[in-house]
C-alpha cells in the first residue's frame, strides 16, 4: 500500500529529527500534502495516531496544508515542512 510506505518514511524521520535535535519528544508536525499524493487529509486525521504511536511523536499535534496545485514538482509527495521539539 502506498500510503503504508509513505507512513514509514515519515516514522523514520521522526526518529532521525529527535536524535538529530537531542529531543526527548515531538510536540507538533506540519505535513504539506500535494494535489496527486493520493492521501486526503482526512486519511492522514484518522491514522496520524497510528503512524505516531511508539515514536517521538506520539501525541504531538498535527498540522495540515493541502495543495491543490497539480503542476506542483512535489504533486505526488507528502512534504514534512516543520517539527516542534523539546
Amino acid at each position: 500500500m502506498h500510503e503504508e510506505a509513505l507512513f514509514k518514511d515519515l516514522r523514520r524521520r521522526f526518529g532521525e529529527i529527535a536524535a538529530a535535535q537531542g529531543a526527548k519528544r515531538i510536540v507538533r508536525v506540519a505535513l504539506w500534502i500535494g494535489a496527486l499524493s493520493h492521501l486526503t487529509e482526512d486519511h492522514l486525521k484518522e491514522d496520524w495516531a497510528r503512524v505516531v504511536d511508539g515514536t517521538a511523536a506520539e501525541g504531538a499535534a498535527l498540522e495540515i496544508t493541502v495543495s491543490n496545485d497539480l503542476n506542483d514538482p512535489r504533486a505526488q509527495s507528502i512534504v514534512l515542512v516543520s517539527v516542534g521539539v523539546e
